[in-house]
């Protein structure tokens, strides 16, 4: 009857150690199909100037997205808005944060809207507001 109870014991231990074994491996799968790094982000074209251009949806983070980010204008002019522009100030701390926010108009801020060169105005992008 001993031995008995040693065995299921053991193969109680031996199941949840596949369990958790199996568990560890999931997350690890997981984690590494769904974390891009910067050297598996989109290779995107450059321009004359030497700015990448691309749709930001191709992007894997806010980091890999290119300079140039295409974009529709007000009046449905297809070009290209600065990823600087488009990012706005960016806090240094949480105050700064705050005070950024409360300085925002509540019917959003307009960006420049370039050609592909990124150096010629082609029209107005619209960004936040209701």
């Amino acid at each position: 009857m001993k031995n008995v109870r040693l065995y299921a014991k053991g193969i109680r231990k031996l199941i949840g150690l596949v369990i958790i074994v199996c568990v560890i491996g999931g997350v690890l799968g997981y984690q590494s199909t769904n974390n891009q790094s910067p050297a598996n982000s989109p290779n995107y074209p450059e321009n004359e100037n030497g700015q990448t251009y691309g749709s930001s949806a191709d992007a894997a983070s806010p980091e890999t997205e290119p300079e140039l980010i295409s974009a529709i204008g007000v009046d449905g002019t297809a070009g290209y808005v600065l990823k600087k522009d488009l990012d706005g100030e960016q806090p240094k701390s949480p105050q700064d944060a705050i005070a950024i926010q409360n300085s925002r108009s509540p019917g959003g801020r307009a960006i420049s809207l370039y050609d592909v060169e990124g150096a010629t105005v082609i029209g107005v992008f619209h960004v936040g507001g209701k």
